[in-house]
């Protein structure tokens, strides 16, 4: 993170937490204990009269959403500070407490310095090509502006940069890629250069064997995967960040623009129609899918449960969608989950959820950095 957190988790109660305690798909513990903001594994030593308070239940890492955008608003456009903590903690309230922020017209920096808020990392501003994305969104670049425009948000953001790789073409009428292949290699480059990793937002089929040659480090959407590209994927170690819920939405793209530009209506159609079997192929091919919302400006934030849904009508079982969204997400973006000594960001549960991902609606308890937060 590049701000330091304010804590005030020493002054609550340490947690006593009576598991079981869920530190991966096939690992857990009995019990462990909260203190000072901490996990610990075995009891700790405390002084006479310290005050514990008892939590029954099936405990997980706080849930992930690895493509939030806060500080965008409704219909678009950027907020207030203020209404982008509302957002955070909308998030926060559903079991969310780390976000990866893909994209902000707003700088949501000072929100990392509050300590009841998820844990955020930030993207930076989207970088997009002129005339190539949603009006003002973006920093819109041409392509020999590029490289100096990812080192810019790399030193901006959290280790993260956002390139827009796709979008409707107005003179073609579809969607097609929004750079050349030298342009996504020199992107990947500077950003590696600049010690960040690169994703890429990509709806289309022929954005993805740029990307995938330049050497990104993730995708969004991922609508156009292949046969071919989802072997790749897989190959590669890339993960693909799902956001089923979004693509639900592309009927409503597809019908606003069937009249002026009836190919790209056509083809959001297929690429809709396809989502859950293309998920289901990138899932059995070894693709590592990750979820995000997506929501921040058409959609609505707290969404989280119903983009797992999502996973479990493309055919994936409720481990796979816990992991996707806890212990996966967390490697991923190299934060601890429930390890000895890590910050005590989690959520407790009434039941299992390892056989119904739906469990994770029911919280009774949302701890972030030590302290009961919901």
């Amino acid at each position: 993170m590049s701000a330091a957190r304010t804590s005030t988790a020493q002054q609550d109660p340490v947690l006593h937490l009576r598991g079981p305690v869920l530190l991966g798909p096939d690992q857990e513990l009995l019990d462990a204990w909260v203190v000072d903001g901490r996990i610990h594994h075995g009891r700790p030593e405390l002084p006479a009269g310290t005050e514990t308070q008892e939590i029954d239940g099936y405990v997980i890492p706080g849930l992930a959403d690895l493509h939030c955008h806060l500080g965008i608003g409704d219909g678009g456009g950027g907020t207030t500070l203020e209404t982008a903590r509302e957002q955070a903690l909308t998030n926060r309230d559903t079991g969310v407490l780390l976000i990866r922020d893909a994209g902000s017209i707003t700088d949501t920096s000072p929100l990392q310095r509050q300590s009841d808020l998820p844990r955020l990392i930030r993207c930076g501003r989207h970088l997009a090509r002129t005339r190539r994305y949603l009006r003002g969104y973006a920093d819109e670049l041409e392509p020999e502006q590029l490289p100096a425009a990812v080192i810019r948000q790399a030193e901006r953001g959290d280790g993260w940069v956002k390139l827009v790789g796709d979008w409707i073409d107005r003179d073609v009428g579809d969607l097609t890629p929004c750079w050349e292949a030298e342009d996504f290699q020199a992107a990947a480059r500077a950003a590696h250069h600049a010690g960040a990793r690169i994703t890429t937002h990509t709806f289309d089929e022929s954005t993805l064997p740029l990307a995938l040659d330049a050497g990104f480090d993730c995708l969004e959407h991922a609508t156009g995967l292949t046969d071919e590209t989802i072997i790749r994927a897989a190959e590669a170690g890339v993960p693909v960040v799902s956001t089923l819920v979004n693509v639900g939405e592309f009927e409503s793209y597809a019908s606003q623009g069937a009249t002026k530009f009836p190919d790209y209506a056509a083809h959001m159609r297929r690429l809709r129609a396809a989502r859950y079997q293309r998920t289901r192929d990138a899932h059995d091919a070894g693709v590592q899918l990750l979820v995000g919302t997506d929501a921040g400006g058409v959609l609505g934030h707290g969404i989280i449960h119903d983009e797992l849904d999502e996973f479990a009508r493309a055919g994936l079982d409720a481990l796979t969608i816990l992991d996707a969204a806890t212990w996966a997400a967390r490697r991923f973006l190299r934060v601890p989950g429930l390890e000895d000594g890590a910050p005590a960001d989690l959520v407790v549960l009434p039941r299992d959820p390892r056989p119904d991902h739906r469990a994770l609606r029911e919280r009774s308890h949302v701890v972030l950095g030590g302290r009961i937060v919901a």
